[in-house]
Protein backbone atom coordinates (compact mmCIF):
# COMPACT_ATOMS: atom_id res chain seq x y z
CA UNK A 1 0.00 0.00 0.00
CA UNK A 2 1.87 3.25 -1.44
CA UNK A 3 1.52 5.95 1.31
CA UNK A 4 0.60 9.46 -0.44
CA UNK A 5 -0.04 12.98 0.96
CA UNK A 6 -1.10 15.50 -1.60
CA UNK A 7 -0.69 19.43 -1.31
CA UNK A 8 -3.19 21.44 -3.27
CA UNK A 9 -6.12 18.75 -2.92
CA UNK A 10 -8.91 20.87 -3.72
CA UNK A 11 -7.41 21.77 -7.45
CA UNK A 12 -7.42 20.34 -10.51
CA UNK A 13 -4.54 18.17 -10.10
CA UNK A 14 -5.67 17.63 -6.60
CA UNK A 15 -8.68 16.38 -7.37
CA UNK A 16 -7.97 14.15 -10.23
CA UNK A 17 -5.03 12.54 -8.22
CA UNK A 18 -8.21 11.57 -6.01
CA UNK A 19 -10.56 10.21 -8.45
CA UNK A 20 -7.17 7.65 -9.49
CA UNK A 21 -7.44 6.52 -5.57
CA UNK A 22 -10.84 5.65 -5.57
CA UNK A 23 -9.93 3.40 -8.47
CA UNK A 24 -7.52 1.86 -6.55
CA UNK A 25 -7.64 2.06 -3.04
CA UNK A 26 -6.43 -1.04 -1.98
CA UNK A 27 -3.53 -0.08 -3.21
CA UNK A 28 -3.21 3.96 -2.64
CA UNK A 29 -3.56 5.47 1.14
CA UNK A 30 -4.08 9.13 1.28
CA UNK A 31 -2.38 9.98 4.69
CA UNK A 32 -2.37 13.79 4.45
CA UNK A 33 -4.41 16.59 2.43
CA UNK A 34 -3.87 20.51 1.72
CA UNK A 35 -5.44 22.91 0.45
CA UNK A 36 -5.89 26.85 0.16
CA UNK A 37 -8.94 27.89 1.56
CA UNK A 38 -11.76 25.92 0.69
CA UNK A 39 -12.57 24.53 4.02
CA UNK A 40 -16.46 23.02 2.95
CA UNK A 41 -14.21 20.73 -0.39
CA UNK A 42 -11.58 19.60 2.01
CA UNK A 43 -13.86 18.38 4.90
CA UNK A 44 -15.81 16.32 2.01
CA UNK A 45 -12.21 15.05 1.37
CA UNK A 46 -11.74 14.39 4.44
CA UNK A 47 -14.74 12.37 5.41
CA UNK A 48 -14.17 10.54 2.23
CA UNK A 49 -10.32 9.40 2.35
CA UNK A 50 -9.76 9.76 6.16
CA UNK A 51 -6.17 11.26 5.81
CA UNK A 52 -4.13 11.13 9.64
CA UNK A 53 -3.42 15.03 8.98
CA UNK A 54 -4.86 17.88 7.04
CA UNK A 55 -3.92 21.68 6.01
CA UNK A 56 -5.49 24.76 5.29
CA UNK A 57 -2.98 27.92 3.84
CA UNK A 58 -6.17 30.64 5.18
CA UNK A 59 -6.24 30.75 9.15
CA UNK A 60 -9.77 32.10 9.00
CA UNK A 61 -10.95 29.16 6.79
CA UNK A 62 -8.98 26.59 8.86
CA UNK A 63 -10.66 27.56 12.18
CA UNK A 64 -13.99 26.93 9.80
CA UNK A 65 -12.35 23.06 8.90
CA UNK A 66 -11.63 22.47 12.56
CA UNK A 67 -15.26 23.31 13.55
CA UNK A 68 -16.66 20.70 10.51
CA UNK A 69 -14.60 17.84 11.04
CA UNK A 70 -14.75 17.90 14.87
CA UNK A 71 -15.92 14.67 15.36
CA UNK A 72 -13.51 13.14 13.00
CA UNK A 73 -10.11 12.12 14.64
CA UNK A 74 -7.90 13.97 12.40
CA UNK A 75 -5.14 16.54 12.92
CA UNK A 76 -5.72 20.22 11.34
CA UNK A 77 -2.94 22.39 10.61
CA UNK A 78 -2.51 25.58 8.86
CA UNK A 79 -0.05 28.09 6.69
CA UNK A 80 3.52 27.16 6.15
CA UNK A 81 4.14 25.21 9.07
CA UNK A 82 1.31 22.87 8.02
CA UNK A 83 2.58 22.28 4.74
CA UNK A 84 6.30 21.54 5.96
CA UNK A 85 4.99 19.15 9.01
CA UNK A 86 2.83 16.99 6.24
CA UNK A 87 6.01 16.75 3.86
CA UNK A 88 8.16 15.30 6.99
CA UNK A 89 5.43 13.26 8.04
CA UNK A 90 6.81 9.68 8.24
CA UNK A 91 3.34 8.56 6.83
CA UNK A 92 4.05 10.13 4.15
CA UNK A 93 5.88 8.14 1.35
CA UNK A 94 4.93 10.22 -1.74
CA UNK A 95 4.11 13.90 -2.34
CA UNK A 96 2.00 15.06 -4.99
CA UNK A 97 2.75 18.63 -5.11
CA UNK A 98 -0.35 20.34 -6.60
CA UNK A 99 -0.36 23.48 -5.25
CA UNK A 100 0.01 26.86 -7.59
CA UNK A 101 2.55 29.24 -7.06
CA UNK A 102 6.23 29.68 -5.08
CA UNK A 103 4.54 28.38 -1.65
CA UNK A 104 5.83 25.25 -2.63
CA UNK A 105 8.85 25.42 -3.36
CA UNK A 106 10.35 25.23 0.98
CA UNK A 107 8.00 21.87 1.14
CA UNK A 108 8.90 20.12 -1.98
CA UNK A 109 12.92 20.82 -0.49
CA UNK A 110 11.51 19.85 2.76
CA UNK A 111 9.96 16.36 1.58
CA UNK A 112 13.16 15.70 -0.18
CA UNK A 113 15.37 16.16 2.56
CA UNK A 114 13.13 13.41 4.47
CA UNK A 115 13.59 11.02 2.01
CA UNK A 116 9.79 11.53 0.17
CA UNK A 117 9.20 10.79 -4.05
CA UNK A 118 8.10 13.61 -4.88
CA UNK A 119 4.86 13.61 -8.14
CA UNK A 120 5.66 17.33 -9.34
CA UNK A 121 2.88 19.54 -10.39
CA UNK A 122 4.04 22.47 -9.32
CA UNK A 123 5.48 24.43 -11.77
CA UNK A 124 7.29 27.22 -9.75
CA UNK A 125 9.36 24.46 -7.61
CA UNK A 126 11.90 23.82 -10.57
CA UNK A 127 11.49 27.19 -12.55
CA UNK A 128 12.99 29.01 -9.41
CA UNK A 129 14.72 26.73 -7.00
CA UNK A 130 15.66 23.89 -9.72
CA UNK A 131 19.36 24.79 -9.42
CA UNK A 132 18.61 23.30 -5.31
CA UNK A 133 16.31 20.62 -5.91
CA UNK A 134 17.84 18.06 -8.47
CA UNK A 135 20.91 17.88 -6.42
CA UNK A 136 19.33 17.42 -3.38
CA UNK A 137 17.00 15.07 -5.23
CA UNK A 138 20.15 13.03 -6.08
CA UNK A 139 21.80 13.34 -3.32
CA UNK A 140 18.85 11.86 -1.28
CA UNK A 141 17.92 9.08 -3.95
CA UNK A 142 14.34 10.69 -4.33
CA UNK A 143 12.81 10.37 -7.69
CA UNK A 144 11.24 13.18 -9.18
CA UNK A 145 7.89 11.67 -11.16
CA UNK A 146 6.94 14.53 -13.50
CA UNK A 147 3.04 14.93 -13.19
CA UNK A 148 2.72 17.28 -16.38
CA UNK A 149 1.67 15.73 -19.46
CA UNK A 150 4.54 17.25 -21.56
CA UNK A 151 7.52 16.16 -18.99
CA UNK A 152 5.48 12.68 -18.48
CA UNK A 153 6.02 11.80 -22.35
CA UNK A 154 9.71 12.97 -22.48
CA UNK A 155 10.16 10.96 -19.02
CA UNK A 156 8.54 7.61 -21.08
CA UNK A 157 10.16 8.59 -23.93
CA UNK A 158 13.57 8.39 -22.30
CA UNK A 159 12.93 5.17 -21.06
CA UNK A 160 15.86 2.76 -21.37
CA UNK A 161 17.93 5.38 -23.16
CA UNK A 162 21.31 6.73 -22.86
CA UNK A 163 21.11 10.98 -21.68
CA UNK A 164 24.53 10.89 -24.03
CA UNK A 165 21.81 9.89 -27.11
CA UNK A 166 19.33 12.77 -26.80
CA UNK A 167 19.61 15.11 -29.81
CA UNK A 168 16.81 17.09 -28.68
CA UNK A 169 13.31 17.18 -26.83
CA UNK A 170 10.63 18.42 -28.61
CA UNK A 171 8.39 19.81 -26.32
CA UNK A 172 4.57 20.34 -27.71
CA UNK A 173 2.21 22.87 -27.18
CA UNK A 174 -1.99 22.91 -28.11
CA UNK A 175 -1.01 26.98 -28.94
CA UNK A 176 -4.11 27.55 -26.37
CA UNK A 177 -7.07 29.41 -26.96
CA UNK A 178 -5.61 32.28 -29.46
CA UNK A 179 -3.45 30.17 -32.15
CA UNK A 180 -3.49 31.84 -35.30
CA UNK A 181 -4.42 35.50 -33.89
CA UNK A 182 -2.29 38.11 -34.60
CA UNK A 183 -1.36 41.42 -31.80
CA UNK A 184 -4.13 43.44 -33.28
CA UNK A 185 -6.32 40.73 -32.62
CA UNK A 186 -5.81 39.94 -28.84
CA UNK A 187 -6.24 43.98 -27.82
CA UNK A 188 -9.38 43.30 -26.97
CA UNK A 189 -9.21 40.24 -25.44
CA UNK A 190 -10.81 39.28 -22.01
CA UNK A 191 -10.29 37.25 -19.41
CA UNK A 192 -13.32 34.77 -20.15
CA UNK A 193 -11.87 34.66 -24.24
CA UNK A 194 -8.35 33.35 -22.66
CA UNK A 195 -10.38 30.86 -20.18
CA UNK A 196 -11.76 28.91 -23.25
CA UNK A 197 -9.03 26.53 -23.64
CA UNK A 198 -9.35 24.08 -26.76
CA UNK A 199 -8.23 20.98 -25.01
CA UNK A 200 -7.70 21.03 -21.81
CA UNK A 201 -9.48 21.55 -18.14
CA UNK A 202 -7.29 22.95 -16.43
CA UNK A 203 -7.64 25.93 -13.27
CA UNK A 204 -7.60 29.67 -14.21
CA UNK A 205 -4.03 30.64 -13.89
CA UNK A 206 -2.70 28.16 -15.76
CA UNK A 207 -5.26 28.30 -18.60
CA UNK A 208 -4.19 31.94 -19.21
CA UNK A 209 -0.78 31.02 -19.18
CA UNK A 210 -1.49 28.57 -22.08
CA UNK A 211 -2.76 31.34 -23.78
CA UNK A 212 0.20 33.48 -23.52
CA UNK A 213 2.58 30.81 -23.95
CA UNK A 214 3.78 31.46 -20.67
CA UNK A 215 3.01 28.03 -19.61
CA UNK A 216 5.43 26.60 -22.46
CA UNK A 217 8.06 28.48 -21.13
CA UNK A 218 7.86 27.13 -17.87
CA UNK A 219 7.74 24.31 -19.12
CA UNK A 220 11.34 24.76 -21.42
CA UNK A 221 12.88 25.45 -17.98
CA UNK A 222 11.47 22.63 -16.02
CA UNK A 223 12.57 20.55 -18.94
CA UNK A 224 15.92 21.70 -18.71
CA UNK A 225 16.38 20.87 -14.98
CA UNK A 226 14.22 17.41 -15.00
CA UNK A 227 16.39 16.19 -17.74
CA UNK A 228 19.85 17.94 -17.66
CA UNK A 229 19.82 18.90 -20.90
CA UNK A 230 21.18 22.57 -22.74
CA UNK A 231 18.82 25.12 -23.29
CA UNK A 232 19.47 24.75 -27.25
CA UNK A 233 18.50 21.23 -27.21
CA UNK A 234 15.26 22.25 -26.34
CA UNK A 235 12.01 23.24 -29.08
CA UNK A 236 8.86 23.82 -28.80
CA UNK A 237 6.54 22.42 -31.10
CA UNK A 238 2.68 23.31 -31.49
CA UNK A 239 0.45 20.19 -31.79
CA UNK A 240 -2.76 21.98 -32.04
CA UNK A 241 -4.46 18.54 -31.23
CA UNK A 242 -2.49 17.85 -28.10
CA UNK A 243 -2.43 14.26 -28.90
CA UNK A 244 1.18 13.89 -28.93
CA UNK A 245 1.83 15.13 -25.61
CA UNK A 246 5.82 15.45 -26.09
CA UNK A 247 8.81 13.91 -28.19
CA UNK A 248 12.57 13.21 -28.09
CA UNK A 249 14.88 12.79 -30.68
CA UNK A 250 17.96 10.86 -30.88
CA UNK A 251 21.18 10.96 -32.54
CA UNK A 252 20.85 8.61 -34.95
CA UNK A 253 17.51 10.53 -36.35
CA UNK A 254 14.92 8.35 -34.68
CA UNK A 255 12.39 10.07 -32.57
CA UNK A 256 10.13 8.83 -29.91
CA UNK A 257 6.62 10.22 -28.51
CA UNK A 258 4.15 9.44 -25.64
CA UNK A 259 0.43 10.18 -27.63
CA UNK A 260 -3.17 9.90 -26.00
CA UNK A 261 -6.02 11.50 -25.43
CA UNK A 262 -5.90 15.04 -23.59
CA UNK A 263 -6.54 13.58 -19.70
CA UNK A 264 -4.29 14.84 -16.75
CA UNK A 265 -5.41 11.52 -15.01
CA UNK A 266 -3.01 9.78 -17.42
CA UNK A 267 0.46 11.27 -16.17
CA UNK A 268 -1.04 11.33 -12.79
CA UNK A 269 -2.07 7.92 -12.89
CA UNK A 270 1.85 7.04 -14.72
CA UNK A 271 3.74 9.12 -11.66
CA UNK A 272 1.35 7.01 -8.83
CA UNK A 273 2.09 4.10 -9.89
CA UNK A 274 5.49 4.12 -11.87
CA UNK A 275 7.35 1.77 -12.85
CA UNK A 276 4.20 -0.10 -13.13
CA UNK A 277 0.81 0.71 -14.92
CA UNK A 278 -2.51 0.30 -14.63
CA UNK A 279 -5.32 0.20 -16.91
CA UNK A 280 -7.02 3.69 -16.99
CA UNK A 281 -10.91 4.05 -16.49
CA UNK A 282 -11.47 6.29 -19.80
CA UNK A 283 -11.23 6.49 -23.34
CA UNK A 284 -8.25 5.34 -25.33
CA UNK A 285 -6.96 7.23 -28.62
CA UNK A 286 -8.91 5.60 -31.95
CA UNK A 287 -6.82 6.53 -35.19
CA UNK A 288 -9.40 6.34 -37.35
CA UNK A 289 -11.84 8.94 -35.48
CA UNK A 290 -8.42 11.01 -35.18
CA UNK A 291 -7.23 11.12 -38.68
CA UNK A 292 -4.85 13.77 -38.71
CA UNK A 293 -2.02 15.01 -36.56
CA UNK A 294 -0.29 18.77 -37.78
CA UNK A 295 2.64 20.57 -36.46
CA UNK A 296 3.42 24.51 -36.37
CA UNK A 297 6.14 26.92 -35.28
CA UNK A 298 5.09 28.54 -32.50
CA UNK A 299 4.26 32.30 -33.09
CA UNK A 300 7.04 34.03 -30.72
CA UNK A 301 6.54 37.63 -31.87
CA UNK A 302 2.53 37.53 -31.13
CA UNK A 303 2.78 35.38 -27.80
CA UNK A 304 6.11 36.96 -26.66
CA UNK A 305 6.25 34.79 -23.12
CA UNK A 306 7.72 32.28 -24.74
CA UNK A 307 10.92 33.77 -26.18
CA UNK A 308 10.87 35.54 -22.86
CA UNK A 309 11.49 32.49 -21.13
CA UNK A 310 14.71 31.63 -22.92
CA UNK A 311 15.88 34.62 -21.86
CA UNK A 312 15.36 34.13 -18.60
CA UNK A 313 16.99 30.64 -18.89
CA UNK A 314 19.75 31.71 -20.56
CA UNK A 315 20.68 34.27 -17.92
CA UNK A 316 19.87 32.01 -15.28
CA UNK A 317 20.43 32.53 -11.00
CA UNK A 318 17.48 34.92 -10.04
CA UNK A 319 16.34 35.50 -13.32
CA UNK A 320 13.89 32.67 -13.82
CA UNK A 321 12.18 33.81 -10.26
CA UNK A 322 11.59 36.84 -11.59
CA UNK A 323 9.98 35.53 -15.26
CA UNK A 324 7.45 33.84 -12.98
CA UNK A 325 6.75 36.35 -10.21
CA UNK A 326 6.21 39.40 -12.55
CA UNK A 327 3.64 36.63 -14.56
CA UNK A 328 1.81 35.49 -12.03
CA UNK A 329 0.95 39.02 -10.45
CA UNK A 330 0.02 39.55 -14.11
CA UNK A 331 -2.00 36.99 -14.39
CA UNK A 332 -3.82 37.57 -11.42
CA UNK A 333 -4.22 40.93 -12.64
CA UNK A 334 -5.43 40.00 -16.01
CA UNK A 335 -8.21 38.01 -13.95
CA UNK A 336 -9.61 40.66 -12.31
CA UNK A 337 -9.54 42.97 -15.12
CA UNK A 338 -7.29 45.52 -14.52
CA UNK A 339 -4.81 45.14 -17.69
CA UNK A 340 -5.14 43.71 -20.82
CA UNK A 341 -4.20 40.42 -22.25
CA UNK A 342 -0.92 42.15 -24.46
CA UNK A 343 0.53 43.80 -20.94
CA UNK A 344 1.13 40.46 -19.68
CA UNK A 345 4.84 39.79 -21.58
CA UNK A 346 5.25 43.42 -21.04
CA UNK A 347 5.28 43.32 -17.46
CA UNK A 348 7.21 40.60 -17.56
CA UNK A 349 9.79 41.82 -19.67
CA UNK A 350 9.53 45.25 -17.47
CA UNK A 351 10.61 43.60 -14.73
CA UNK A 352 13.40 41.52 -16.29
CA UNK A 353 15.46 44.29 -17.50
CA UNK A 354 15.13 46.36 -14.37
CA UNK A 355 16.08 43.01 -12.20
CA UNK A 356 20.27 42.44 -11.35
CA UNK A 357 20.71 38.74 -11.46
CA UNK A 358 21.95 36.75 -8.06
CA UNK A 359 23.90 33.68 -9.15
CA UNK A 360 22.76 30.33 -7.68
CA UNK A 361 20.15 31.95 -5.25
CA UNK A 362 19.05 30.19 -1.70
CA UNK A 363 15.59 29.65 -0.51
CA UNK A 364 15.43 33.09 1.31
CA UNK A 365 17.17 34.94 -1.95
CA UNK A 366 14.68 33.46 -4.05
CA UNK A 367 11.41 34.54 -1.87
CA UNK A 368 13.00 38.06 -1.54
CA UNK A 369 13.24 38.19 -5.23
CA UNK A 370 9.68 37.20 -6.03
CA UNK A 371 8.66 40.07 -3.41
CA UNK A 372 11.20 42.58 -5.21
CA UNK A 373 8.98 41.70 -8.77
CA UNK A 374 5.83 42.41 -7.09
CA UNK A 375 6.72 45.66 -5.93
CA UNK A 376 7.48 47.13 -9.86
CA UNK A 377 4.38 46.09 -10.87
CA UNK A 378 2.19 49.33 -10.00
CA UNK A 379 -1.33 49.67 -11.52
Amino acid sequence: MKKIGILGSTGSIGTQTLEIVRNYREEIQVTALAAGSNAAALEEQIREFKPLVAALWDEKACRDLRERVRDLDVKILTGMEGLLEIAAMDEVEALVTAVVGMIGVRPTLTAIEHGKDILLANKETLVTAGHLLMPLARKKGVAILPVDSEHSAIFQSLNGEKKSQIRKILLTASGGPFRGKKREQLTGMQAEDALKHPNWNMGKKITIDSATLVNKGLEVMEAKWLFDVDLDQIQVVVQPQSIIHSMVEYVDGSIIAQLGLPDMKLPIQYALFYPDRRPMMAPSLDFYELAQITFERPDTETFRGLALAFDAMRAGGSMPTVYNAANEKAVSLFLNHQITFLQIPDIIEMCMDKHKVIQSPGVEEILETESWTYGQIKV
